[in-house]
């Protein structure tokens, strides 16, 4: 077994993580029941906990090529029960089902492992759930648990006060751009390109690195503050948005749904004939709990691909801000830009708009992001964001 084909090759700039994780796969007496894996958007929380999760039930500590191995990362493992939101929200009917089955002896594995997947997205009766599990954890089940960080509002402090956090960081640039020359086979200019403009989202990168229309659709977001010039333009830039985030919503939902509704209708029988058709008649209940769900799941993926754009924006404003300070101390070293590609942007922001103005836009920003998760329509908030980021005559 090689670094290059192990399960923790795919846990990206996070070399402490992964020799605690080695630790405790190593060592019983380094083990715990409960896990936390906490970092920043992209920084890869689930890829160490799923890498975690396979290493535990292999043999060899993760070789990655053996059966337990593989079928824990593809997601397809008897032992390893993986609880990841679809809609906006975790529910405790989904988190009680697989409470259930962690309460078993494993079948085949060493273990019995849980995978919570955004963690922070559970109701209070789901998170009341994991808690009581936790509280009594059975002798080979282990929980991991991933959310953004340790407040109260991603994790109570009931449940984080009985895990081992695991505190991921932001991946180096350099890192990111080394797996997807070496990975995916991306070429080595467009790689450091992509792994600098995504921020630090391995995921984001990878998307940039591959796909035409997602960097388009980034540049479209980072071509707006500049054009904000008068109210009609606000608008216009605010349908813009919305309209690109419930197009591309539509486009990834529109491939799940119908491959999930062919599947859950041929499994009720609908087309059938005889005895069939009694059960397909009995299946409509099913079908709209599945519409629901689908609904909920496009509404995450519009609201997913807003929050994309607001992140995008923020940086910009944010290099304004930090170009607006290092301009009064000429010797000062500029600090590192999240969008580095559009570095003359930010500096025409920082000298129109200033460090106030930018740091108003910021705050307008967040208040926007506010409103989405407070379920104002997203077109309402837009507008009011981009009237509040207009340019000054």
């Amino acid at each position: 077994m090689t670094a290059a084909d192990d399960v923790w090759a795919q846990v990206i700039g996070q070399p402490a993580v992964v020799a605690e994780l080695r630790a405790a796969v190593a060592s019983p007496a380094a083990m715990t029941h409960a896990w936390l894996f906490t970092g920043p958007p992209g920084s890869g929380r689930s890829v160490a906990a799923r890498a975690f999760a396979a290493a535990l039930q292999c043999p060899d500590g993760g070789d990655g090529t053996c059966h337990e191995c593989r079928t824990v990362l593809a997601g397809t493992h008897a032992d390893v029960q993986s609880v990841v939101p679809e809609g906006l929200s975790i529910g405790v009917d989904e988190v009680r089902q697989i409470v259930r089955i962690a309460g078993r002896a494993p079948s085949r594995g060493r273990w019995q492992v849980v995978l919570v997947e955004d963690a922070d997205r559970m109701t209070e009766q789901a998170s009341n759930t994991v808690l009581k599990m936790l509280e009594e954890p059975p002798p080979r089940t282990v929980f991991l648990l991933c959310a953004p960080s340790l407040h109260p509002d991603d994790v109570p402090v009931t449940i984080r006060s009985r895990c081992r956090v695991v505190g991921l960081r932001t991946p180096p640039a350099e890192a990111i751009a080394e797996v997807l020359v070496r990975r995916d086979g991306v070429d080595p200019a467009l790689a450091a390109w992509s792994a600098a403009a995504a921020g630090g989202h391995v995921g984001r990168a990878r998307r940039l690195a591959r796909d035409e229309e997602a960097r388009m659709a980034r540049k479209a977001v980072l071509d707006v503050p500049l054009s904000l010039m008068s109210l009609a333009a606000c608008l216009d830039a605010a349908a813009d948005l919305v309209g690109a985030a419930k197009d591309e919503s539509d486009q990834a939902a529109g491939v799940l749904d119908g491959a999930e509704t062919e599947a859950t209708k041929a499994s009720l029988g609908f087309g059938a004939r005889g005895p069939g058709v009694a059960a397909a008649s009995r299946g409509a209940g099913v079908l709209k709990d599945l519409e629901k769900r689908q609904k909920s799941r496009a509404t995450r993926l519009g609201r997913d691909s807003l929050d994309r754009a607001l992140v995008d924006l923020a940086g910009l404003y944010r290099d304004a801000l930090v170009l607006d300070a290092v301009s009064s101390e000429p010797a000062a070293e500029v600090p590192m830009l999240l969008h580095p590609d559009r570095r003359a942007d930010a500096e025409e922001l920082a000298r129109r708009i200033g460090a106030e103005g930018a740091l108003r836009r910021i705050d307008a920003l967040l208040a926007c992001r506010t409103a989405l998760e407070q379920n104002v329509k997203p077109q309402i908030a837009f507008e009011a964001l981009t009237v509040a980021l207009r340019l000054p005559a």
